[in-house]
């Protein structure tokens, strides 16, 4: 099995930690091919970044059904370009958002999100609305940390993300916590030992996912809303872009 996990910035440092922590619970025969865009944000923190990184996550998905993968996880907490990847490939597509809240609605009555900037609370609102998991959430908290600081040296980053994950447990009564950025892959271990309680990182569950999926023998379903995307002309710079239908 051969499964593409995009990290949608093109943070290198940051692609390496992800493509560490998917390998790590990968399961013996399965590759995992970690990678970033060669275009796009360096981190995507609000609606503009996401808009741009969606281009980088589709022409990742394209190459990778020409490379044959089974499968992909998209690595950001804002599962950008997660539609339209799925109507582009034949194979299962998850973000690592919507593979955090299935897993931890399966596992506790009730979670928290810790992730980075304030600003990006309205785009988690959105998908645990758009993912039916209101009734799941119990809290949305954020560090106010930018994204790249967690690549820092001897930044105090991990420390301020456990103390929010351990406040989310005690203070809003999640029973789990989602760690709600690519860049906190590398803490699930650390922070679950540290808070007492299930810490969910959405490249772990995600690689699962995807993994489970492919066994049972199903894919994206082409029938009405990942139907492949309908022949038209694409002018200008997104001309190599243009569906076949």
């Amino acid at each position: 099995m051969k499964i593409k996990v995009i990290n949608p910035n093109t943070t290198i440092t940051m692609t390496e930690k992800i493509g560490a922590a998917a390998r790590a619970v990968a399961a013996p025969g399965t590759e995992i091919i970690a990678v970033s865009p060669q275009m796009g944000p360096v981190s995507i923190e609000g609606h503009y970044d996401e808009a741009f990184a969606a281009i980088g996550v589709i022409d990742e998905v394209l190459k990778g059904e020409a490379e044959g993968c089974d499968g992909y996880v998209i690595a950001c907490f804002g599962d950008p370009g997660l539609g339209a990847a799925r109507e582009i490939a034949k194979g299962p597509v998850v973000g690592i958002a919507e593979a955090a809240m299935h897993t931890a609605s399966l596992i506790g009555g009730g979670f928290s999100i810790v992730s980075m900037l304030g600003r990006s609370r309205p785009l988690m609102e959105h998908l645990v609305t758009a993912y039916g998991m209101r009734h799941q959430c119990r809290s949305i908290r954020m560090t106010d940390l930018p994204v790249l600081e967690l690549e820092e040296e001897g930044s105090n980053a991990q420390a301020i993300v456990v103390e929010e994950c351990r406040r989310a447990i005690e203070e809003d009564g999640a029973d789990c916590v989602l760690l709600g950025c690519g860049g906190m892959s590398d803490l699930m271990a650390h922070i679950s030992k540290e808070i007492g309680a299930p810490a969910i990182d959405g490249v772990s569950a995600g690689v699962k996912l995807i993994e489970a999926i492919v066994q049972l023998g199903l894919g994206t379903s082409k029938r009405h809303g990942y139907a492949a995307p309908i022949a038209k002309p694409y002018v200008g710079s997104f001309s190599h872009y243009t569906p076949a239908g």
